[in-house]
């Protein structure tokens, strides 16, 4: 029975998963709040299809193990030791700072002052799922913002250690609690230089025995009993588990095996944190918003509002984008999952008399819950206010050449446009972008180039030529469609990510499209072929014949991008005519059908 009923609770999950996430998606807001409204449907206050929130929470918390293990993998200690000031600096100023005003907060609402320095310090700290997710999502963990956000996470969960140590210190039994407190630093610090220890000289060489055996499944087997074995050691010794993982990840960062531990990590990684979201949106106690609706609102909007303000005030000087401030203070304003812990512990302890615990519970699950909707308004007032303020900029300009989107792509054309003398509106919608490009010179206007008004200001009128860099395939056709209405005389030379959207723009009379990786990809297949041992003038004259045989198959493709089954018949009628024109150019060199390159 028991069997059945986990096998019955697993497909639930994975139903609701795969229900509400896309859903999420689609509609724009992120699969984190998909997570959590599926959550909601099928925990004892929706469905009543699965009652026990607290059970699931306790297994899925290993999803976040697991993502710190593998943000450990990404930052070798030498990467950490770099970004010391963002963590033991960023994350001192912003978890004071905010506990200061949470502090503030409770006193307001006669949570008495020992509880309430616990509850500030406890919701203090930030979501490390939420945000990393998010993070991961939208791409920026390598950006200013990322690696800020990123420190300030890992300062919070070494700072949990303690506070749950001090709440009991601070409730009653004192004397017996602050000698507990003593042995249990002690523990903690004893763990941690265990763990670096084991890792350093049990772990890394036996993961080379491991992988002599050669079997795939052995070697997976062998990751999650590393990383699940330190997280219960570190659980056990009263720290957090994320951070033992953590630590365990950053000493095999340097590791020939870091990849093959990343690809093994990764799938249970996805699968465990989306558990972890789904039980936190089971644990959001439904019953007392309907019996306290008032209070609960006014708590979670003076969390949210005293976090946000602290953290955007601080922003510029933890290294964050004067732009990015609000989205910084969006991503960090909710309470963190080790708040939890250290509100249970404080409510062991009697510090947060009455209904303080279930409430402070409540406010953090929601505050949580709150996130993706606060990530997406302030990227949306972002965009909107930068737009405003850089439409003005680029009103007067009378640049030849209008480039949107300066990432990988435009910034060659871009550099080579400059190398001749040729002056170029530029235009990217990527915050981050537009700061690292303008430390080299250039000067890029912040604004979505598939807006009309937008493109009118950057001079499209009176422009000659507009180069479509943009990333998103239906952001690109958007705007050669908005081009070739509104300015018809503006020639277009087009960056073309794959087959299917060179057909889109060849079907709209575009015919300066160029595929981003065809080239690379050919002279990368002309190396290949002179390492082999073909001769040099050989090899170009075969990447010649290939080029030729695959631009006639996409000319063949034009007339049929609409049918799938055409295409791939025009397509397998290209390779067999490849096939047989490298078959006429051996012959013309005298060479055997079926030479073989040593």
């Amino acid at each position: 029975m028991a069997d059945s009923s986990l096998l019955a609770d697993t497909l639930i999950y994975l139903g609701a998963a795969v229900v509400c996430v896309p859903l999420a998606k689609r509609l724009g807001l992120g699969s984190v709040l998909g997570y959590l409204i599926a959550g909601i449907a099928i925990g004892p206050w929706g469905l009543r299809l699965v009652g026990d929130p607290e059970t699931t929470l306790q297994f899925a918390e290993f999803g976040v193990v697991l993502m710190l293990f593998l943000i450990g993998l990404e930052i070798d200690l030498n990467r950490l030791t770099a970004l010391r000031a963002a963590v033991f600096g960023g994350g001192s100023v912003q978890m004071l700072t905010c506990a200061v005003l949470l502090a503030v907060v409770f006193a307001m609402f006669q949570l008495p002052m020992r509880g309430a320095i616990v509850a500030a310090l406890a919701v203090a700290m930030s979501s490390t799922a939420i945000a990393m997710q998010i993070l991961r999502e939208k791409n920026r963990l390598g950006t200013p913002l990322g690696r800020t956000a990123f420190g300030i996470l890992l300062f919070q969960d070494i700072a949990a250690i303690p506070l749950i140590a001090l709440a009991p210190l601070l409730g009653s039994g004192e004397r017996e609690a602050g000698t507990s407190a003593w042995i249990a630093t002690a523990t903690a610090l004893a763990a941690i230089a265990g763990t670096i220890a084991l890792g350093r000289y049990v772990m890394r060489p036996l993961i080379r025995v491991i992988a002599t055996v050669d079997v795939r499944e052995i070697f997976t087997a062998f990751a999650l009993l590393l990383v699940i074995g330190v997280a219960i050691v570190m659980n056990f010794a009263g720290l957090s588990m994320g951070l033992g993982a953590f630590l365990v990840g950053a000493l095999f960062a340097s590791s020939e095996y870091r990849h093959a531990l990343e690809g093994d990590i990764e799938p249970f990684k996805g699968l465990l944190l989306g558990l972890f979201f789904i039980a936190i949106g089971m644990s959001i106690d439904v019953g007392l918003i309907g019996a306290q609706p008032g209070a609960l609102a006014l708590l979670v909007v003076a969390i949210l509002v005293a976090k946000g303000v602290a953290l955007a005030a601080m922003a510029r000087r933890l290294g964050v984008p004067g732009r990015q401030r609000w989205l910084f203070a969006a991503l960090l304003a909710q309470g963190g999952e080790f708040a939890f812990v250290v509100l249970g512990t404080a409510r062991d302890a009697h510090l947060l008399p009455g209904r303080w615990g279930p409430l402070l519970n409540a406010a953090v699950a929601l505050s949580m819950a709150a996130t993706p909707l606060l990530v997406i308004a302030a990227e949306r007032w972002a965009t909107r206010r930068s737009a405003q303020r850089e439409d003005d900029v680029i009103e007067d300009t009378q640049a030849p050449v209008i480039i949107a989107g300066f990432g990988r792509y435009g910034q060659i054309v871009g550099r080579m446009l400059l190398a001749h003398g040729v002056r170029a509106t530029v235009l990217d919608h990527d915050p981050d972008n537009i700061e690292v490009v303008g430390r080299f010179g250039y000067k890029v206007f912040y604004g979505d180039a598939t807006r009309l008004d937008l493109l009118e200001a950057a001079g499209a009128a009176r422009a000659r030529l507009l180069v479509v860099a943009i990333d998103k395939v239906e952001d690109s056709l958007k705007l050669v469609d908005l081009a070739r209405t509104h300015f018809p005389n503006l020639r277009l030379v087009v960056r073309a990510r794959n087959v299917r959207h060179w057909l889109e723009l060849a079907a709209r009379g575009v015919d300066t499209a160029e595929r981003e990786t065809f080239e690379g990809a050919l002279r990368s297949g002309r190396q290949a072929l002179e390492r082999l041992g073909m001769r040099p003038y050989e090899a170009r004259q075969l990447a010649d014949t290939f080029r030729r045989s695959n631009e006639a198959t996409l000319q063949a493709m034009r007339p049929h991008f609409q049918d799938q089954e055409k295409l791939v018949d025009v397509a397998r009628s290209g390779l067999n005519e490849l096939e047989e024109n490298l078959r006429r150019d051996r012959e013309a060199r005298g060479e055997p059908a079926a030479q073989k390159w040593e």
